[in-house]
């Protein structure tokens, strides 16, 4: 199969700023993004441009826009099917993701369509063949929508996942990672939190998921002193009273799942707790600072090529000064650092999250994917070894398994979360085996 060039990796990329032009009262964001792609395949780009909004209209010209996707056919073929429409909320527009077969390649044609069905942002990225029966409800399996923080300026909708039968079922909130995650913590194709929910209802096991509040509101968040309550820590909380309060769910067993900065929270999550949890289980939470991984991620990226270029290093110096100014932060420091507050860096300043986790003493399951550059064994081994006296804290690594506890062989890489894939079923069938001992 042909490969895109990486100049056409990413084809098309404008900001999401500027004014926006209401085109329709009312709309579906994947009727617009499938006019879209039908225009683009016609070549009809004087089509495709008119629903641009103003800054897409002046960053892409009718001229420029015929050009580039041109340049894709050139390498991709003939077109030949349809394979595959997804679509999650962001903030303030819709991820519309079309995957198209064409004689030579497979491509993701991604459409942000904005609130007034007005096009905001247009990609064109190396595509897969979707999985089978991916994302289908398994049968006899309930969803329920909700709402987090009713009444209040951080409603989030989120949904409940109940398994056939009758209950009452024990329950898991599923805490995101870092960044603003929708409720299945969709990275390019996958929905590891869905992958999730779906499994463990099959397997009798309810749960909780819900669109992250950075992902939500993030706009009304930029000018908060952010910390990691506001961030992460309120809204599980929330998720947790709320199972507590329906009647098909077993108060005496509802669990917390957190994944990478969910999983390094989940002490201080189960700390403050005002009910009952049963217990937490970490997937791939980091042990050590944040920033501390921040500087490892960064090395590992740039040395993927064998070497450290020139300007690889700059990069690394870069990092470095940003890590040691974290470390000498005082509440009035202005500025963003790695995208966050001081207030955010200050809050989290002597958290131990293994230490805490001791404190709590809470049944604990600890799943760690040895191929993960993101979160390493390093941080594993931290928490086996603070952990080795206690007999309720179970510790599993997979030898195969990356960040998102996804399958693959060799050294992990960015490009992997791009393939479509779903979490495996033996860390699945861990967290069964151990929810089901308590």
């Amino acid at each position: 199969m042909a490969r895109l060039s990486h100049g056409l990796a990413i084809l098309i990329m404008v900001c999401l700023l500027g004014s926006v032009v209401p085109l329709h009262a009312q709309g579906d964001p994947k009727a617009t993004a499938q006019t879209v792609v039908d225009n683009l395949l016609a070549g009809d780009f004087e089509a495709v441009a008119a629903v641009f909004d103003d800054t897409m209209q002046a960053a892409l010209p009718v001229e420029q826009l015929a050009e580039t996707w041109q340049s894709v056919e050139a390498q991709v073929g003939a077109f030949q099917q349809q394979l595959a429409v997804y679509s999650y909320p962001a903030d303030g527009f819709t991820r519309v993701v079309i995957t198209l077969q064409f004689e030579a390649a497979i491509i993701d044609v991604e459409v942000n369509v904005g609130q007034a069905q007005d096009v905001v942002g247009l990609f064109v990225r190396p595509g897969q063949v979707p999985l089978p029966g991916a994302g289908e409800l398994p049968a006899g399996v309930e969803e329920w929508e909700i709402t987090l923080n009713t009444g209040t300026a951080w409603e989030l909708p989120g949904i409940v996942t109940v398994p056939a039968g009758g209950g009452p079922f024990p329950a898991v909130v599923l805490v995101h990672g870092s960044g603003p995650n929708d409720r299945d913590e969709t990275i390019g194709p996958n929905k590891p939190f869905r992958d999730i929910a779906y499994a463990l209802a099959s397997s009798g096991i309810a749960t909780l998921r819900y669109d992250k509040r950075t992902f939500v509101h993030g706009q009304q968040m930029v000018d908060l002193d952010l910390t990691v309550r506001e961030e992460v820590v309120d809204d599980a909380l929330a998720a947790v009273a709320l199972l507590h309060s329906m009647e098909d769910i077993d108060p005496d067993r509802v669990f917390v799942l957190g994944h990478s900065l969910g999983g390094y929270l989940l002490p201080h999550i189960l700390e403050n707790g005002q009910v009952d949890i049963r217990g937490g289980i970490i997937l791939a939470g980091n042990a050590r600072p944040l920033e501390v991984l921040i500087r490892e991620q960064t090395q590992y990226l740039l040395a993927l090529d064998g070497e450290l270029s020139e300007s690889d290093q700059q990069q690394l110096a870069a990092t470095d000064q940003l890590v040691t100014a974290i470390q000498a932060l005082e509440p009035d420091t202005p500025g963003l650092f790695f995208g966050a507050p001081a207030s955010y860096w200050l809050d989290l300043r002597g958290y131990d999250p293994v230490a805490t986790a001791q404190r709590v003493n809470l049944p604990l399951l600890i799943l760690q994917g040895e191929r993960d550059y993101q979160v390493t064994m390093t941080d594993f081994q931290l928490w086996q070894d603070g952990l080795a006296s206690r007999d309720n804290v179970t510790l599993i690594s997979y030898p195969d398994l990356n960040h998102l506890f996804l399958a693959g062989q060799g050294p992990s890489r960015p490009v992997e979360y791009e393939q479509p894939g779903q979490v495996v079923d033996s860390v699945i069938s861990d967290i069964v085996r151990w929810i089901n001992q308590y």
